[in-house]
């Protein structure tokens, strides 16, 4: 409940922002007495797809230590964590990036890695993956997170997810504009959109919605294939990380909240096409097949 209250309220908050961004910028004043105006539509239309995902993404780690209870490892309390500490230090000097935060938190098997830039990241494992795996499994999940923040893979599918935002919004639009154009050809009276402009919008917004889904899945699972062989490339061979996906394959792994399953080592859709994560028969034998 915690998380589907704090997802909420996030969204409404961001959403509240940029319409009064957009309010404030006179772009949200697509539609004028001669027609649409689009050009103003796609500012609007780029200000509320882009503007939400980027806001999403600077947020995402302090979204990501409230939504799951991650405690961020200051000053390692025992010998798992001063070992955590030290792997991630070493993995991030080998891929090159600036030193991310580790965090462990409560839960079943699973970790992630979150944050706005390559310098400025979180790493995080759930209790649940420490008990499950070997620790040799661990420096394993630990690299494929790395890989995922050398890659710079949360800029990369907030771009795709920001493009596809806009497109839904600018296409949503300009069908409702048409659909209550040709429902109102007649009538010479009314001004303005009507009631078919808005029920468009929103049957579409849904449609087309799907289909964005459709898109950043596909580029999240490719994501997913690049950060297992980053991690081989890491460790220095393939076989820990295809030993930690066997691994995965047998356990109940852990839900993440929505906004950051995308950025878990493992997850499952309700369909093939909209999970962000290949089945992991499909990575172990791109990996063995490296």
């Amino acid at each position: 409940m915690k998380r589907i209250v704090l997802f909420l309220v996030t969204n409404v908050a961001v959403m509240l922002v940029l319409s009064l961004t957009a309010s404030l910028l006179g772009v949200n004043r697509f539609l004028t007495s001669n027609g649409l105006n689009l050009g103003m539509l796609l500012v609007f239309a780029a200000l509320m797809g882009f503007g939400g995902a980027f806001i999403s993404l600077l947020m995402s780690k302090t979204i990501a230590k409230w939504s799951t209870g991650a405690r961020v490892i200051t000053q390692p309390a025992n010998a798992t964590e001063r070992w955590l500490v030290d792997t991630v230090a070493a993995q991030a000097q080998r891929a090159g990036i600036g030193m991310p935060e580790v965090a462990v938190y409560e839960g079943e098997p699973n970790a992630f890695a979150t944050g706005a830039t390559r310098n400025s990241s979180l790493v995080a494992v759930s209790t649940g993956l420490l008990q499950s795996m070997t620790q040799e499994e661990v420096e394993a999940v630990l690299a494929h997170e790395v890989a995922h923040i050398a890659n710079g893979d949360m800029v990369t599918l907030t771009l795709i997810q920001g493009v596809v935002n806009t497109f839904v919004i600018f296409l949503a639009r300009i069908v409702g504009y048409f659909v209550d154009s040709m429902l109102r050809k007649n009538d010479e009276e009314s001004s303005g959109p009507g009631i078919g402009y808005m029920v468009t919008v929103i049957v579409c917004e849904i449609l087309f919605g799907i289909l964005a889904s459709i898109i950043v899945a596909w580029f999240s699972r490719q994501r997913e294939y690049r950060a297992d062989r980053g991690a081989a490339r890491i460790i220095g061979r393939p076989q820990p990380m295809i030993a930690a996906l066997r691994r995965l394959g047998g356990l109940a792994e852990g839900e993440l909240p929505k906004n950051m399953a995308a950025f878990g080592i493992s997850g499952k859709g309700a369909l093939a096409l909209f999970s962000s994560h290949p089945p992991i028969e499909s990575r172990i034998a791109a990996l063995q097949g490296q």
